[in-house]
């Protein structure tokens, strides 16, 4: 979707002012730690999947996106997601803890598992059932696109042609699989933009960008 989140290649956002490398935290916060916990542990649930997490987040008014923190964005898509499904009630959001009898869950994430799903998470790449539409060196065009809801196409592509440079299998669509429509499998591609191809002719000549975009967001450049 067109949302806040979507933020490459906006101005007036200001500079990125990364924290020394050596001195930034992961967490800044216990609530942070915490959050990040809370999160991984409901997505274990099967409650929804990766995708639904992430158009829950992206789905916050931009105003609201825009005034949170990181982990505060991750909070609100966490608290819309369990109210959605009625495994809490907005009271007991505003309480901080549970006022009714919990609803049972289809599985949890035991602690013994914790660090596997942490550091190799869950596999994403499915076996083809189609030919790939492209080759590597075949020139492409990112689709001039709008969708109301999940796509994981940058704006900033969009309409503009590129190159691509390798293929990586076929993978989950997040398009249809954010809102319950299945995997439904699609290639995915790295495609390279030249700067210039994306923001004009005052733009780096040696700059180029890469975007890993699934063959659906993709048309042959005329």
């Amino acid at each position: 979707m067109n949302g806040a989140q979507d933020m490459g290649g906006m101005h007036g956002f200001g500079r990125v002012e990364p924290e020394p490398e050596a001195g930034e935290p992961v967490f800044h916060a216990d609530w942070e730690r915490r959050t990040f916990a809370l999160t991984l542990a409901m997505g274990a649930t099967g409650e929804w999947n990766l995708d639904a997490s992430r158009f829950a987040r992206e789905n916050l008014p931009p105003g609201e996106y825009l005034s949170r923190t990181y982990y505060e964005v991750w909070l609100a898509g966490l608290e819309r997601l369990s109210a959605e499904r009625g495994l809490v009630a907005p009271e007991e959001i505003a309480a901080g803890r549970s006022l009714e009898p919990a609803r049972p869950l289809r599985r949890t994430l035991a602690a013994a598992d914790v660090e596997r799903m942490v550091t190799s998470g869950g596999p994403v790449n499915r076996e083809p059932q189609q030919s790939a539409r492209f080759s590597v060196g075949d020139r492409v065009r990112a689709r001039t696109m709008n969708p109301p809801t999940h796509t994981r196409l940058p704006r900033y592509v969009r309409g503009h042609a590129g190159t691509v440079v390798s293929i990586h299998g076929c993978h989950v669509f997040p398009d249809v699989h954010a809102h319950g429509g299945g995997e439904d499998p699609q290639w995915l591609y790295s495609v390279r933009f030249d700067a210039r191809e994306l923001w004009g002719a005052d733009a780096d000549p040696a700059v180029a960008v890469s975007v890993d975009a699934w063959e659906p967001y993709l048309e042959p450049a005329a």
